[in-house]
């Protein structure tokens, strides 16, 4: 078997040092929802893997659902992710950031004034999330997106991605994963529109599609790529009887695109409900573009599946919390150190810059 995780390798133009990617991690260390430089030397620290994806970042006041989340939409916050890029560029390393509009996952307390918690449907999240300023509150009920919220959330992503560029990104990722907003419309749990937005697989997948073609025509089908969960059950979504058939169409679209890349969402590892491995596979052959693999992998099941050609990257999460040079030790198979999970969400430098 060929140790193929450490080898350089392309992502369309891009070349990468190796085929290990940073998953999103959201980390919550966005005072005021700007970019800092503790962020950026936490994303400096990081810079030996091939490809960094930054935690989920709004393209729109209406996506800024959790407490301290980063948002791209004004110049404010290109300047504080101009840091960031900066140094993970300085040190070597690649870095797309993840664009994702919480949608109904939010609350108003942790939302700037003005702005509105958004959903495909007036259906609440079931459970509560965490307020700075009031503690656990419940899930509001979302107002009913109107066809001109539509609209401006999609020309959101497409401007917040120019933005991207300018603060100094190499690409963008779409998160269509972990029901967030454009997840919400692929899933019928937060999805029961009679429009054109709803109903039928064709009509779920639009606004995922629409996204991804004023993003593609903003910055470059190159610099594109999106994150999908199927049958995932994280924010209360469900599988459904048509889910493969969802996806397999969504690919077949996204591929009309250009897109770059395809990173499929799998917290099996975690506990999570297993995706479908046919399901996956289908993907992976129907998709023209390149295909992040995560999941709680090791150097030794990475190396398998890049082998076999299940995917051509592999995505770690959680390692990278607490190992910043997860790179080298996953080379000289060293002992990783655990993550202190108490300190994932948490504001100042425990558990984020001090390991």
């Amino acid at each position: 078997m060929n140790n193929m995780l450490f080898t350089p390798t392309q992502l369309g133009s891009l070349p990468l040092k190796n085929r290990i990617v940073m998953a999103p991690l959201t980390r919550s260390r966005a005072i005021g929802n700007l970019p800092n430089e503790l962020m950026a030397q936490y994303y400096r620290l990081r810079a030996d893997a091939g490809l960094i994806i930054t935690e989920g970042t709004s393209p729109s006041p209406n996506g800024l659902g959790y407490p301290r989340i980063p948002g791209l939409f004004n110049e404010e916050q290109v300047q504080g992710w101009r840091r960031v890029t900066d140094g993970v560029h300085q040190a070597g390393g690649r870095i797309f950031v993840q664009l994702m509009h919480t949608g109904r996952v939010s609350h108003p307390a942790n939302m700037p004034a003005g702005a509105s918690v958004l959903a495909p449907s007036a259906v609440a999240v079931p459970g509560e999330m965490w307020t700075d300023t009031d503690g656990m509150q419940p899930h509001p009920v979302p107002r009913e997106m109107s066809e001109a919220d539509i609209a401006q959330s999609i020309a959101e992503y497409a401007a917040s991605a120019k933005l991207a560029i300018e603060a100094g990104f190499d690409g963008v990722e779409l998160h269509a994963a972990n029901g967030y907003l454009i997840d919400q419309f692929l899933n019928t749990a937060s999805n029961q529109r009679h429009d054109r937005w709803g109903g039928s697989v064709e009509n779920r997948i639009r606004f995922a599609v629409e996204v991804a073609r004023a993003t593609v025509a903003a910055i470059g089908a190159e610099r594109v790529g999106m994150r999908i969960s199927p049958y995932g059950v994280f924010n209360a979504q469900v599988p459904d009887a048509e889910m493969d058939a969802l996806y397999l169409r969504l690919i077949d679209e996204l591929n009309t695109l250009g897109l770059l890349y395809i990173h499929i969402v799998d917290h099996s590892a975690m506990g999570a409900p297993e995706v479908s491995p046919e399901l996956k596979a289908n993907i992976r052959a129907a998709f023209n573009g390149q295909y992040i693999l995560s999941g709680g992998y090791d150097v030794a099941r990475a190396n398998a599946d890049l082998d076999a050609q299940r995917g051509d990257l592999v995505a770690f999460g959680r390692p990278f919390i607490s190992n910043p040079d997860l790179v080298a030790k996953l080379k000289l198979g060293q002992e990783l150190v655990a993550p202190d999970f108490s300190t994932f969400y948490t504001p100042g430098e425990k558990g984020y810059t001090d390991y």
